[in-house]
């Protein structure tokens, strides 16, 4: 979610920007690019980075429903002789 926020912050200061090139980093490298390349490249980013986002949502719903059945299971096999967190 902070990657969201900080894409969505540089497309925001690069629609501030009243400069035809920007350097954008590349790795560990500073390259100067055409606005309209970062742009591109900016939008590609957020949308890969929400594709990512969306999976570990998925996989925390799973693991969350698990843990409720294992939860279940436990419960019913030891009764009040386990004590087990709360999420």
């Amino acid at each position: 979610q902070e990657a969201n926020e900080n894409l969505e912050d540089a497309g925001n200061e690069l629609i501030l920007s009243d400069e035809d090139v920007v350097r954008f980093q590349i790795g560990e490298v500073f390259a100067h690019m055409p606005v309209d390349d970062v742009e591109a490249r900016l939008e590609q980013m957020k949308e890969d980075a929400a594709k990512k986002l969306e999976k570990l949502e998925e996989e925390k719903e799973s693991i969350l429903a698990q843990m409720a059945e294992l939860k279940k299971i436990l419960k019913a096999k030891f009764g009040d002789a386990i004590n087990l967190e709360e999420d």
